[in-house]
């Protein structure tokens, strides 16, 4: 690539650092894919993004990652992670990926506005912001009993009741999942029917645990340290209009993630939600050389295990791109 002929210059950017590897994102599958890159000797950089560590550090307990039979918190995962890639000369920095570049090889990779990274091989692993309603009651009781992930969080509530927000897909398929141990499952609907597919909507309305709350929506939630309840309004801004209470444990989100790809877009492959599109089975996208590992690509299972083997995958392939490249 020639350097004169980008807009660093016209920006203001005169740091520009050419590297073999670099990672963008340090979750489960950047930092898995940064112990991979290093051992490889592809001395791997990796930017940690505006949340070092990714989604995990804000999960207090985990106990289904493996090699944990006692269970262990999520930043300790993490703080481990990074501390394996770095024994192996990984190179960990602060900062962003705020603009991209994958036109040519290098790929140019903008950090904060104000550096430029020339990478010859791009693994992606910016992960997906869960999506949230917006109270402040979410941040209030974030890790005492508000989740966006009943896979990762469900057990903790078993013999309790709780409730779902969201009335797609995957709503319907975690209150049916939190239907297996939990006491009761309220299942909170904005509308007066399901937007999940038949089979899903099906289930749910037969699963006896289940309590739809149809034309209900969140004003907020109650109690002393933990979630104790929560408050609903039975059919807003209509003259039916009523609060309601419903005393519960647990507060699950189940209305949507949000990949962050906005800055990869331009390049890269992604569906109608923004979510990288992978040649099946592999980590690959559809520009050589660039790769998407972790919940940025993952619309299904968004597990830090699986997050965690696609990392690994990212590196093997970036490892076998540069040794055919050379």
């Amino acid at each position: 690539m020639d350097i004169s002929s980008t807009p660093a210059e016209n920006a203001g950017i005169t740091d520009i650092e050419k590297v073999r590897c670099l990672i963008i994102g340090s979750g489960p599958a950047g930092c898995t894919a940064a112990i991979y890159a290093s051992r490889a000797n592809l001395a791997p950089v990796l930017y940690e993004g505006l949340q070092p560590g990714g989604q995990l550090t804000t999960t207090t307990e985990v106990e289904n990652f493996p090699g944990y039979p006692d269970g262990v918190t999520g930043p300790e995962i993490m703080e481990g992670l990074k501390k394996q890639a770095s024994r192996f000369g990984a190179d960990f920095r602060w900062g962003e990926a705020t603009a991209a570049d994958l036109s040519c090889r290098p790929f140019k990779i903008t950090i904060d506005n104000k550096k430029i990274i020339l990478a010859e091989t791009l693994i992606i692993s910016t992960g997906a912001t869960a999506k949230y309603l917006g109270l402040a009651d979410e941040k209030k009781y974030a890790g005492a009993g508000v989740s966006a992930c009943a896979t990762c969080d469900g057990f903790f509530f078993r013999g309790k009741d709780v409730a779902v927000v969201g009335g797609g897909d995957t709503a319907a398929e975690e209150s049916l999942y939190l239907s297996n141990f939990c006491n009761k499952v309220y299942l909170i609907v904005r509308r007066n029917e399901l937007r999940a597919s038949k089979v899903m909507r099906d289930r749910v309305i037969k699963a006896k645990k289940i309590e739809i709350l149809w034309e209900h929506q969140t004003k907020g939630l109650i109690g002393e340290k933990l979630v104790e309840g929560a408050v609903l309004w039975h059919r807003k801004g209509t003259p039916e209009e009523k609060e309601v209470t419903i005393k519960i444990e647990g507060f699950f989100l189940a209305i949507g993630h949000k990949p962050n790809s906005d800055i990869f877009k331009k390049y890269i492959d992604t569906d109608e939600v923004g979510y990288i599109q992978t040649l099946p089975g592999t980590p690959k996208t559809n520009i050589p050389g660039v790769f998407a590992c972790g919940d940025v690509q993952d619309r299904i299972y968004r597990q830090a295990v699986t997050a965690a083997g696609t990392g690994c995958m990212a590196a093997i392939e970036a490892e076998r791109f540069l040794a055919e490249q050379e």
